[in-house]
């Protein structure tokens, strides 16, 4: 079985099941949108920029979508309604298939000599200690060996929770304590990976945006110190959003990537909410691809993003 070889028939029912909330608020506005009209006109091209606002895709990505939507009426001159959802899907599809920075086909770990170190990043509350649970289990489910550390050392609550995932998913984990330095758990964490040999390594970080400043200097601390284990740590710098909170994911992946260099984007909570959207334009907006999408709270809920996968659920019935 292939590290992502996760789009099997269960997982796309909980695909389906995790974005119907989002599903259903996009078709019946969409209904809306084209009552009483036969073709594609502009009356309908402004109700759907409404609607894709307020499924919150985002303001700049919804003007993106529109455009291109334009650009196919005045080529092929007639376009009924009923042709929308097909447009749509095609043309969200093409939008954020220009993010190819990496699609995400492979973890990528294979091509670094072990360990693979993950930085995770996200403010306190999206789910950051969660997602990095269910990870662990997933590279574990793949046959990798794998250890947490614990540098979101700000609240003793983070420390915990990460020792409950690792006994939870049967990985070891790096721990200092409450207020011990942040990188120096994250230095013991990389060197006891590099000791035991171990395939990936995934480091917690404090969720605090109130000192920007300081969050920089931090999270550079910590990623300077492990490169003293491993070069080219952290392999990668994961952002957790939540997607239930639509736009102030955006805000959050705005003060984030002003912080750090973040290459990899997890958005989850999407089974609670009807925001999905945020997927779409956080991807598009940022130009860093998600890579991970929360469908539930299960341990296996966790999928890796197929963006043509999701743009089908999202806008299929």
């Amino acid at each position: 079985m292939g590290l992502f070889d996760i789009f099997s028939k269960n997982k796309k029912e909980k695909l389906d099941q995790g974005l119907d909330k989002t599903r259903e608020n996009i078709f019946s506005r969409l209904g809306k949108a084209v009552a009483g009209k036969s073709v594609v006109d502009a009356d309908v091209l402004d109700n759907l920029e409404e609607v894709l606002v307020t499924s919150d895709v985002g303001v700049a990505t919804t003007l993106r979508i529109i455009e291109r939507i334009e650009e196919r009426v005045a080529k092929d001159k007639y376009l009924g309604t009923e042709e929308l959802n097909r447009i749509l899907k095609e043309e969200i599809k093409a939008l954020l298939a220009e993010n190819t920075v990496n699609d995400f086909r492979s973890f990528g770990i294979d091509s670094f000599e072990a360990p693979y170190v993950i930085m995770v990043v996200g403010v306190n509350g999206v789910g950051k200690t969660t997602t990095i649970g269910k990870l662990a289990h997933k590279f574990k489910a793949a046959g990798k060996s794998v250890v947490l550390g614990a540098s979101d050392t700000f609240r003793a609550a983070a420390v915990d929770q990460l020792t409950i995932w690792s006994q939870r998913v049967d990985v070891p984990v790096v721990s200092q304590g409450m207020g011990a330095d942040p990188a120096s758990v994250a230095f013991e964490t990389v060197a006891y990976a590099r000791k035991h040999k171990i395939d990936v390594a995934i480091i917690d970080t404090a969720g605090r945006l109130h000192n920007k400043v300081g969050l920089m200097n931090e999270l550079s601390k910590i990623k300077r110190v492990m490169q003293k284990q491993v070069e080219a740590a952290p392999h990668e710098i994961l952002l957790v959003l939540d997607g239930s909170t639509g736009q102030n994911a955006f805000e959050q992946a705005k003060q984030f990537t002003a912080a750090t260099e973040v290459n990899a984007l997890a958005i989850t909570k999407l089974d609670g909410t009807a925001k999905g959207g945020v997927v779409i334009g956080v991807s598009d907006q940022f130009k860093i691809p998600v890579k991970y999408i929360g469908v539930g709270e299960g341990v296996d809920d966790l999928q890796i993003f197929d963006r043509d996968a999701f743009v089908d659920t999202l806008f299929d019935r």
